[in-house]
């Protein structure tokens, strides 16, 4: 493998950050080898260098997507991390469905959704509720900033190796059904569920308001500002109370001062801070994101 010089790296690594947002660390430049390597054949380029100019002079778009989609993994699998959707089906919906006196609906955001795991685990969770709760509609929207893992959340068909990876047998018994060597996701969940295509970069247009946004795993690869200029545009998108979940890994302390930590069980989750701490940051001006490269 060619080493990647330093000029090179950078020149990458800046492109990469003005597409989606992500900061690509030196100790993380064998990505560009490993991941472009196909596009590199794919294009027949020689090296980095090569390859750059091509993408940067493609007036279509479509190879400044394929570097997007190449950077991007789509790491994600049925109820990750567990916590998260305890916390949706035992402390946030049941606090929502008591506000809301048991009628109304209530809007839920996955703000990178990959292949749609994510999002029909939340579905899938919505479903029961409504099933106690006939007064309740859940709507789910589900955003990721890949073409290639919007079209494959939209279509929702997934393989027994995909299907494997945590969803319970009983819910799958329940909510797919076979189709040929794979699985779909039947229309009862989809119902529920629309996809579309957001770069995070971007302002969050006709997106309208929700009442829990799942932000997972997503931050980590943003520089501090650009992690506080994320949440600060999420706080104002929610409606109150407004339910932020991240990753495990994530935290907001020292980061932005719109959302207060509440503790269910073992994990963590967010809420809308009152008024006076909102109002001590102003909204943000720039607009920042990313699908997670998970």
């Amino acid at each position: 493998m060619t080493q990647i010089t330093t000029e090179q790296f950078q020149t990458w690594a800046n492109y990469i950050y003005l597409l989606c947002g992500m900061r690509l660390v030196p100790e993380k430049a064998y990505l560009l080898q490993t991941r472009f390597s196909p596009l590199m054949r794919q294009l027949g380029c020689s090296d980095l260098d090569q390859l750059y100019h091509k993408v940067v002079s493609d007036q279509t778009g479509s190879l400044r997507m394929a570097v997007i989609e190449a950077i991007t993994t789509k790491e994600t699998y049925w109820f990750r991390d567990g916590t998260p959707f305890d916390i949706l089906q035992r402390s946030i919906l049941p606090e929502l469905i008591k506000a809301r006196s048991g009628k109304g609906t209530i809007r839920i955001w996955s703000a990178a959704c990959s292949t749609g795991q994510e999002v029909y685990s939340i579905a899938m969770i919505a479903k029961e509720a409504m099933l106690c709760h006939a007064g309740i509609d859940i709507t789910i929207l589900g955003t990721d900033i890949s073409d290639q893992a919007i079209a494959t959340a939209s279509y929702g068909r997934y393989t027994d190796f995909e299907i494997g990876r945590g969803l319970p047998q009983d819910r799958l018994d329940r909510y797919f059904y076979r189709d040929g060597t794979a699985w779909r996701v039947r229309d009862e969940l989809r119902v529920l569920v629309h996809f579309r295509r957001l770069n995070l970069m971007q302002p969050f247009a006709g997106l309208g308001r929700f009442d829990v946004v799942f932000c997972r795993n997503v931050a980590i690869y943003f520089s501090q500002e650009d992690r506080k200029r994320l949440f600060e545009r999420i706080a104002e998108i929610l409606q109150p109370p407004g339910y932020l979940i991240i990753g495990a890994s994530e935290y907001l302390t020292g980061i932005c001062n719109q959302f207060q930590a509440h503790r269910c069980q073992t994990g963590v989750y967010y809420r809308l801070a009152t008024a006076p701490s909102r109002q001590q940051t102003p909204p943000a001006q720039a607009a920042v994101g990313l699908a997670a490269i998970r």
